[in-house]
């Protein structure tokens, strides 16, 4: 392994014989490499670090609080007290384990549905993948009294169902900008309408339940959820690290992505299946988050200062928007709320921004 380290000064982006530009870090393993913008890096390792102490934060705050030193103690296998490692182990860690898994998964996935389709909107939550997650998970664990386990596979059913939907839609009319959004708009509004009529037809304890689940929420998330995302995350980091270069090929056409050997269509389908397993679990981990799939590929691209957003760097900064807003939504008002009510106000706001700045955008 060889590590290419950058040659210009800060802030350079001269070409090099190679074709890499001077602010980048290239990496080789064998005959595979992979090209590292410099501030994207660096960003992408503090917003990493940022990460480990918003879970530290998480877990020592709380109605019951836990110093650095007993929280050092209790991690340690040396707890000061009983009370340490139940609040630390049984409670507040696998909860923000889910939240950084989450968050991180539909991040990503944000990131892959953003830049292979080229638009802005296109993040799971808007475009119908999240909702037909969710519509799959409501059926089974309603309908057929699932567990955990079945609940995570009829959320990954109910998003492979939307991707081949939308899938099916793209071959026959292509679709592209305001069509991708208005058909995922609708296909979001019609698994809606099957979740709305499962619930009216299930037993009231049941609806109620799975009803306070569709907000979104962490609350008495186990090991068992941790050890959902978690099979997810093992499965679809390794095939976006195979893929890094496609993705880099795919972001300036098929027709160069070809042209470069890559074969676009096999490594689109790979990173799309990617993000929709993603979702698919991150939905049956904690209902279906709204907004985090399509703001923190955005902020990463704004503090990247790169013109696609990086899959890692928008993994970190959705890993550390959904932590922050669950310790809000757990310690900011008088009764805890929903992590989904938090999102929901915060993706709302940046979503009017967002469709304001690109009207401004296309009128110059």
């Amino acid at each position: 392994m060889t590590v290419t380290t950058p040659l210009g000064g800060p802030g350079s982006r001269r070409l090099t014989k190679t074709g890499v530009t001077a602010s980048d870090v290239v990496l080789r393993v064998g005959r595979s490499t992979m090209r590292f913008d410099r501030r994207a890096t660096v960003v992408t390792a503090i917003l990493a670090a940022l990460v480990v102490v918003m879970v530290l934060v998480s877990l020592m705050v709380g109605e019951y609080t836990i110093g650095p030193t007993a929280l050092w103690d209790t991690m340690t296998g040396q707890p000061q007290r009983r009370l340490d490692r139940f609040f630390v182990f049984d409670r507040r860690l696998p909860r923000v384990l889910v939240a950084v898994g989450v968050g991180g998964g539909l991040a990503a996935a944000g990131a892959i549905f953003q830049r292979l389709y080229h638009n802005p909107l296109a993040s799971p939550d808007i475009i119908g993948f999240t909702s037909g997650s969710a519509a799959g998970a409501v059926i089974v664990l309603i309908s057929f009294g699932g567990t955990l386990t079945m609940g995570a596979v009829g959320a990954a059913v109910g998003a492979l169902a939307t991707f081949a939907i939308i899938g099916v839609l793209t071959l026959i009319g292509g679709l592209r900008g305001t069509r991708l959004v208005l058909v995922g708009i609708a296909l979001g509004a019609l698994s809606s309408s099957v979740t709305a009529y499962v619930l009216s037809r299930a037993f009231l304890p049941s609806a109620a339940v799975a009803n306070a689940w569709l907000i979104g929420s962490l609350s008495g998330r186990g090991w068992g959820h941790v050890l959902t995302v978690s099979a997810g995350l093992a499965i679809v980091a390794p095939l976006i690290v195979l893929l890094n270069r496609s993705f880099h090929a795919l972001d300036l056409g098929d027709t160069v992505a070809t042209t470069l050997g890559v074969r676009s269509g096999r490594a689109r389908m790979g990173l799309l299946l990617g993000a929709t397993v993603l979702v698919g679990l991150s939905v049956s981990a904690a209902g279906p988050i709204s907004f985090i799939a399509l703001a923190a590929p955005h902020i990463a691209r704004g503090i990247t200062r790169t013109p696609g957003a990086g899959i890692f760097a928008a993994a970190c900064t959705g890993a550390l928007l959904l932590g922050v807003s669950d310790l809000v939504a757990e310690h900011a008002f008088p009764a805890p709320v929903p992590v989904g009510v938090i999102t929901v106000s915060i993706g709302g706001i940046f979503l009017i921004w967002l469709l304001v700045r690109e009207g401004l955008r296309h009128r110059v």
